[in-house]
């Protein structure tokens, strides 16, 4: 592996000895801690800080080093490592005190990193049962990068590794766990994880701001990024104003009644009514605009970092557990609405927990329109019945009077959205670290910025190269398959960022495993990893490991006419082409076990998924076969077909595998314009 010299990318962790005068003691990072394990190379890094000018050895059985730490305190070296064993080793590192860290071994350092899906823990994903029974593995270790959320360039980041075992396994990244545990089997070496991720996150909080600002479209938007957070504050401060103004004018202010009737969990709901949600609240009776109180008894499972999004609601939100008010969304905070609200554990019962909304609608249209993604607590969607009940009603606006009423101003970003604040905290501190490779699991945020992707994508690969100066492998996660079943044959933002996803493997040592047959429809986190994790494992031991194995998902390549028929070329068919059987019914929830009738679109074919055109571009669903290493599409509907598509959808329905049991890949061979085209961060 190629290391540019220290001066140029440096970034130490949180040091293992704190405090620093004019005569510091030399101290390590966190990454460099008991039971680390640290990359074979024979330019392996280990840093610190001591006194500017103190001599600094490093011994860790026959590798030494040694150095002088500059005017600055920072040191470095770099130990062969490829002579020694596995370990497990002490490492002593001495200047004017001496330290000793216990438990290192020697092998495969990889980052894995991304938002939620790669966050999520063992203990929360299938299979966990099974492997928490299971000896523990000194083979597999994890770091857990401190979240840490920084607009300037960051020498820090806290975290320990851990061994794999029963006690410590359930918060290890459940997608890394899989990943690692097949190396570890496959290659009987140390296999250490650097697990730095953050749910709902966007890939640009995870680029550096100089990659960013060499992207122009980027660099526009960064630009009007800045601006709205410096004004932000008078914004805000207007839009306020306005808006009680307008409210007070036409008598609809917010006057809270005593709550306690409707939050308390004993209240007696006999004379509430039922409400579906996500919808709208005048379809069972309740007001259209006023104030409207709505309850859901759920049983809360997941009570890791627990918290509430309701996203999509109309109007002004209060949100109340057992009781207790945990956010109040008003005009002078509503840029607050629709995030993640944490609820202290200790406010959680052991079973049942009530929810109670305040929903404060002065206009009209009340309701909650949020998807599944944005409507959920605690990992668990909240969709379906609620109970609902009338504080106040007001009556209908006139279109004139509803015309008057102030328009919301643009939401500024989060804090963990913003142009590379995460690159910042999270990785800009892991650079001195010696890595093998990294994997990543992350998109689900960008996917109304698909077209963005084609190019935001590629640059933070590149980006994590120049800094790291390492040219290494990197893995990555194709969005999975969610969302509801559709019958149409159109637009789909995640199926454009599949395809964004895709195009990133024009860079060289890139991969990416394909998931698109073990998402769920109502949740944006697919309990099951094991394969996530293990495909991304076949990659690795294939490309990088040199293992004889097929790791690769069929992806289209071209495409023939011929007569009233379409055929479709793969790369990797990986021996053949097979159409795997179809359930009959499609999974909806695993948590739940709810599943749902699956509906064919093409129910006399093969294959599922396919959809064909002519020159008028109008899609309809094709019937498909395999035919060797190819697949035949064609419809009685197309008599002379111009274009394919397979799995564009949020969610299709897809049966097409190669004989390793890999699904195909999603693709189109149109050149439509993207739907995203004009998103912008």
């Amino acid at each position: 592996m190629t290391i540019k010299p220290y001066n140029t990318l440096l970034a130490a962790c949180v040091f293992a000895v704190a405090g620093m005068s004019a005569h510091a003691d030399v101290a390590l990072p966190a990454l460099i801690s008991d039971h680390a394990v640290l990359q074979r190379s024979d330019k392996t890094r280990v840093w610190g800080t001591a006194s500017p000018g103190e001599k600094v050895s490093v011994v860790m059985d026959s590798a030494k080093a040694e150095t002088v730490a500059g005017s600055d305190g920072k040191w470095s070296v770099e130990l062969n490592l490829t002579g020694l064993g596995q370990g497990p080793f002490e490492m002593t590192v001495a200047g004017n005190n001496t330290l000793t860290v216990k438990d290192v071994v020697v092998g495969e350092v990889w980052l894995t990193a991304g938002q939620s899906n790669m966050g999520f823990n063992l203990k929360n994903a299938i299979g966990y049962a099974e492997e928490s029974i299971l000896p523990a593995n000194p083979l597999l270790r994890h770091f857990l990068v401190a979240r840490k959320i920084e607009p300037e360039l960051q020498d820090s980041c806290t975290g320990k590794w851990q061994e794999a075992s029963p006690e410590t396994i359930g918060n290890f990244t459940a997608v890394g766990y899989y990943f690692g545990k097949k190396l570890t089997g496959a290659l009987q070496v140390p296999v250490g994880l650097i697990n730095s991720s953050w749910g709902g996150t966007p890939i640009e909080a995870w680029t550096s701001l100089e990659a960013l600002k060499s992207q122009p479209t980027m660099n526009e938007s960064i630009g009007q990024i800045t601006k709205t957070l410096e004004n932000f504050d008078k914004v805000k401060a207007d839009y306020a104003a306005v808006q009680h103004d307008w409210e007070k004018k036409m008598n609809r202010e917010n006057i809270p009644a005593n709550p306690d009737a409707f939050v308390d969990p004993k209240a007696d709901t006999s004379d509430w009514k039922t409400v579906r949600l996500p919808g709208k609240l005048r379809d069972v009776g309740l007001p259209d605009a006023g104030v409207v109180w709505l309850r859901k008894t759920i049983s809360i499972s997941n009570k890791e970092n627990p918290g509430i999004r309701v996203a999509g609601a109309e109007g002004f939100a209060s949100v109340y557990i057992n009781g207790k008010l945990l956010k109040e969304i008003k005009p002078e905070n509503y840029q607050e609405a629709g995030g993640d609200i944490r609820i202290p554990p200790d406010l959680l019962n052991p079973g049942e927990n009530v929810i109670a909304i305040r929903l404060f609608n002065p206009k009209g249209n009340g309701g909650m329109f949020a998807g599944s993604h944005y409507f959920m607590c605690c990992f668990t969607s909240l969709s379906g019945d609620w109970l609902g009940k009338a504080e106040k009603e007001f009556p209908a606006l006139t279109k004139e009077e509803a015309a008057t009423y102030p328009q919301l101003p643009q939401k500024p970003l989060s804090v963990a959205e913003r142009p590379a604040h995460l690159y910042n905290g999270m990785i800009h501190p892991l650079l001195p670290m010696t890595i093998k490779g990294a994997i990543w699991y992350q998109g689900e945020h960008n996917s109304l910025r698909g077209f963005l992707y084609k190019t935001s994508f590629p640059a933070m690969i590149q980006d994590w190269r120049n800094k790291w100066g390492a040219d290494f492998p990197f893995y990555f996660c194709q969005l999975p398959n969610n969302g509801g079943k559709s019958k149409n044959i159109g637009d789909s933002g995640w199926a454009e960022l599949r395809e964004a996803q895709t195009q990133a493997l024009r860079l060289p040592k890139t991969a990416q495993a394909v998931l698109i047959d073990i998402g769920e429809a109502d949740d944006l986190h697919p309990r099951n990893k094991k394969d996530g994790g293990e495909r991304l494992a076949l990659i690795a031991l294939a490309k990088t490991y040199g293992k004889d194995i097929v790791c690769s998902s069929p992806m289209y390549d071209h495409f023939n006419v011929e007569g009233d028929k379409v055929r479709i070329f793969y790369q990797q068919p990986a021996g053949g082409l097979v159409a795997k059987p179809l359930d009959k019914t499609y999974l909806v929830k695993s948590l739940s076990n709810e599943t749902k009738p699956l509906e064919r679109n093409s129910p006399k074919s093969e294959l599922e998924g396919f959809a064909i055109c002519g020159e008028d571009k109008k899609w309809v669903w094709a019937d498909a076969k395999v035919d060797g290493d190819t697949v035949l599409v064609w419809s009685a509907a197309v008599p002379k077909p111009v274009a394919v598509r397979y799995g564009w959808a949020n969610n299709p329905t897809v049966n097409l595998y190669n004989q390793a049991g890999l699904p195909a890949g999603p693709f189109r061979t149109d050149d439509a314009p993207w739907s995203t085209a004009a998103a912008r961060y």
